[in-house]
């Protein structure tokens, strides 16, 4: 399964180009070693079972470092593998290669990590008319690139950061004085924005649908007020369900008929995908 990549070239460069400066500083010290007309062919496998993300990142380090280094690709972005698969192929100067392998891989095994998470939640939900969204949980200034991760584990993004969304919680109820007051004044504001309201019982999630809220947050709602809340709401509002959510429960809360499900897991809890790269 192929994802097209919609982040800007000039933004995956710039992270790189940080994050080889970040690990070389002025020079690398111990590819001195090698000779400097030195070619190599090295091919990077995955020692487990993922979903892969973070090509173009992996490219552009490369393409930094040296323009003769090759790059060939034997799997796209959103592609499942297998443990022991082999990812691709790189040619070229064996010191730069050398120079940029940890970068690199830091790259792909960060964001594979953050879309096999993604992966396995939508496969926990398949078949169940629900989206499975990340949230601000993210790395900071690595929120773009694992929101693109999530979409190539099949889930969904949310809001992109508080420019692009309204959410309304707790304190911004308190301090705008009720939910109907904070709905009424992100209208006027913003009339063209969706308005999301946070609530944490069933008397608020009337008094949201009752301003008129396009999206209900039920946070940390139990498998039966959940199914309160949709007998409620019927189909007013969009429903999203989000606090505690784990692959083990994520199926029965779909079934109760929510819209949407809230995961900070997706990017938040993640571990590192088990990447080598051999030299041949």
């Amino acid at each position: 399964m192929a994802i097209t990549n919609p982040l800007p070239a000039a933004f995956i460069e710039s992270q790189v180009k940080l994050a080889l400066l970040e690990d070389i500083g002025q020079q690398d010290l111990t590819a001195e070693l090698i000779p400097a007309d030195a070619e190599a062919h090295a091919t990077l496998i995955t020692r487990q079972q993922a979903t892969l993300c973070g090509r173009d990142w992996f490219n552009s380090v490369f393409a930094q470092l040296h323009p003769q280094i090759q790059v060939n690709w034997l799997v796209a972005d959103g592609d499942r593998l297998e443990a022991d698969q082999v990812i691709c192929e790189l040619n070229g100067p064996a010191r730069a290669i050398l120079t940029g392998e940890r970068t690199a891989m830091n790259f792909l095994q960060t964001l594979s990590a953050t879309a096999t998470v993604a992966q396995q939640y939508a496969d926990a939900v398949a078949g169940l008319p629900v989206k499975v969204l990340d949230t601000r949980k993210t790395l900071p200034g690595w929120r773009m690139a694992q929101k693109y991760a999530v979409r190539c584990g099949g889930c969904f993004n949310h809001r992109f950061g508080l420019f692009d969304g309204i959410l309304i919680k707790e304190n911004h109820i308190n301090a705008a004085g009720s939910i109907a007051q904070a709905v009424t004044q992100a209208r006027q504001l913003h009339p063209d924005v969706a308005v999301e309201v946070e609530v944490e019982n069933l008397d608020e999630l009337q008094q949201a649908l009752f301003a008129h809220a396009d999206i209900v947050l039920l946070d940390n709602f139990d498998i039966d007020l959940l199914r309160q809340a949709v007998a409620i709401n019927q189909g007013r509002a969009q429903l999203e369900a989000s606090g505690g959510i784990l692959l083990d429960n994520i199926r029965q809360i779909a079934e109760t008929g929510v819209d949407r499900i809230s995961v900070g897991a997706l990017t938040k809890d993640i571990q590192a995908v088990d990447l080598s790269l051999r030299f041949q």
